[in-house]
């Protein structure tokens, strides 16, 4: 398939006529080249007929001004003659939540192995070693922040929550539990075979390896994901 880029967004047309656009934003330092480290999953959401816009960042501690950042970008590239569905993946998915419109201009969010841990837990090294060079030991907004700025201002309703079964990082529970005290929610949680690399793994495998180290099983995993997906988003 053909991707094209434009500044810090990549692009991939859907196969035939497409019914949606999905705008994904990576975690951590996978999200570096989406297209190559989210190659499987994406692409797989382009066979099922939907257009995909993929943020290239490396992620920082003001994670408000990247989603504001991520967002100004989606924005610059949106058609109104489509559904747009929102992705994320782990960190991802939190700057999803940030964003300036507060959900608002979606018509869904899927968010894949929530993460929220803070800076401390993310990089060990920090709380050690930054008060000794005076850098910012916390990611802003704090954990508790976000959770926080999502009961009070995160306006959309459709949100699917896919935690994987074998995931030690996934924070997906906090999150439902933060989107259920608002009014007319109507987000679930999806429990999946996988782990928090099921999303990534393989297409960063056959980037780097080449086809003869596809895992059949990640394959399959990714699979079922893009399946469920449309299935809960039918435009």
């Amino acid at each position: 398939m053909n991707w094209q880029q434009q500044g810090n967004l990549w692009f991939l047309n859907a196969a035939g006529r497409a019914h949606g656009t999905v705008q994904f934003i990576g975690g951590s330092y996978l999200a570096t080249t989406p297209q190559l480290s989210y190659r499987r999953l994406l692409e797989a959401l382009a066979r099922n007929g939907l257009n995909v816009q993929a943020w290239s960042y490396v992620p920082g501690f003001d994670h408000q001004a990247q989603a504001n950042e991520a967002w100004k970008q989606f924005r610059a590239v949106a058609t109104t003659d489509q559904p747009n569905l929102r992705l994320g993946h782990s960190l991802g998915c939190k700057l999803h939540l940030l964003a300036p419109d507060n959900g608002r201009n979606c018509d869904g969010l899927v968010a894949l192995s929530f993460n929220n841990f803070s800076a401390e837990r993310s990089v060990p090294l920090l709380a050690e070693l930054g008060p000794r060079l005076g850098i910012s030991s916390e990611f802003s907004p704090s954990p508790r922040e976000t959770l926080n700025l999502v009961r009070r201002n995160y306006r959309q309703e459709h949100n699917l929550l896919v935690q994987f079964r074998k995931d030690n990082l996934d924070q997906s529970q906090r999150l439902l539990e933060a989107l259920q005290q608002r009014t007319a929610d109507q987000s679930t949680l999806l429990k999946l075979n996988g782990d928090h690399l099921t999303p990534a793994s393989a297409g960063l495998r056959q980037s780097l390896l080449g086809s003869w180290a596809d895992d059949p099983i990640r394959q399959q995993q990714i699979d079922q994901l893009v399946r469920q997906i449309g299935t809960w988003w039918a435009p």
